[in-house]
């Protein structure tokens, strides 16, 4: 009787312990619910709870954690749009394409230039030309040299040469070397000069530093392009002269703005 009476205890407090733990387990559904329902809102819906809201593709892309829905970004500053999933990738933006449109004020003025292909500057075409490109591309800091520049690059007269460092001692007496290897003689600054001009068939040598020779070179090729207009060299339509000119204008703003190739000659 004693033993039949401790089996009966025994299974009783087993069941007991039983139905506890099953107590538990649905308190804890309860209170996971309850989280769920006050954390879903119209403005804001749960979506755990409403996965109609949820693209099944991006349902993936979320874990249930305590209760939240959280992204697996970590960030929640910025929420995801509904029924698309973020890229985090970063897009590569394909290479800009040079696009050019003609300004019509400009073309009338090279064609009227053109019709009569004269070389005085009161020309609208050339004189616009001298006042915006011209004249800064060689306006340097000895304005005196300057303009004896400017005048020898009109009459092509002006000549270009490398220096030969270890030959610079041997210079004929009747050269006069101004400015010097690492002195420009237009911008009065301390740089390596590798290049000197020559105005004319004059005597004296002006090294030059290669920004300089760059802004100097820049204005030549425009004025030999003219003078291949003048003479009838250019075999192409008036649309593609001025489209070259207008690239030729280009270097010259350039070189002023003190951008020059370093592999020129």
């Amino acid at each position: 009787m004693v033993n039949e009476a401790n089996v009966k205890q025994a299974g009783a407090e087993k069941q007991l312990k039983e139905a506890q733990g099953k107590i538990d387990v649905l308190q804890a559904e309860v209170t996971a619910l309850k989280t769920l329902v006050l954390t879903s809102t119209p403005s804001s819906p749960n979506r755990q709870l409403h996965p109609q809201l949820q693209a099944s593709g991006a349902r993936g892309g979320y874990r249930h954690v305590g209760g939240h829905v959280r992204n697996k970004s970590a960030s929640g500053v910025f929420p995801s749009v509904p029924g698309k999933q973020e890229n985090t990738s970063l897009s590569i933006q394909p290479a800009a394409k040079e696009d050019r449109e003609m300004d019509s004020v400009l073309y009338a003025e090279f064609l009227m230039w053109k019709e009569n292909l004269s070389a005085e500057r009161s020309s609208a075409f050339l004189s616009r030309v001298y006042r915006e490109d011209i004249g800064p591309c060689l306006s340097f800091t000895k304005s005196e040299l300057s303009q004896l520049v400017q005048s020898a690059v009109e009459n092509n007269s002006l000549t270009i040469e490398p220096v030969a460092m270890s030959a610079l001692p041997m210079v004929k007496a009747s050269a006069v070397e101004c400015g010097g290897p690492k002195k420009c003689a237009l911008s009065g600054m301390s740089r390596l000069c590798r290049h000197r001009i020559q105005l004319g068939d004059k005597g004296s040598y002006y090294c030059i530093s290669p920004s300089s020779r760059a802004r100097i070179t820049a204005v030549c090729n425009f004025f030999t392009y003219i003078r291949y207009i003048q003479q009838g060299l250019v075999r192409h339509d008036a649309e593609q002269m001025f489209w070259e000119v207008m690239r030729l204008r280009r270097e010259m703003t350039v070189a002023k703005l003190g951008f020059y190739l370093t592999d020129q000659g």
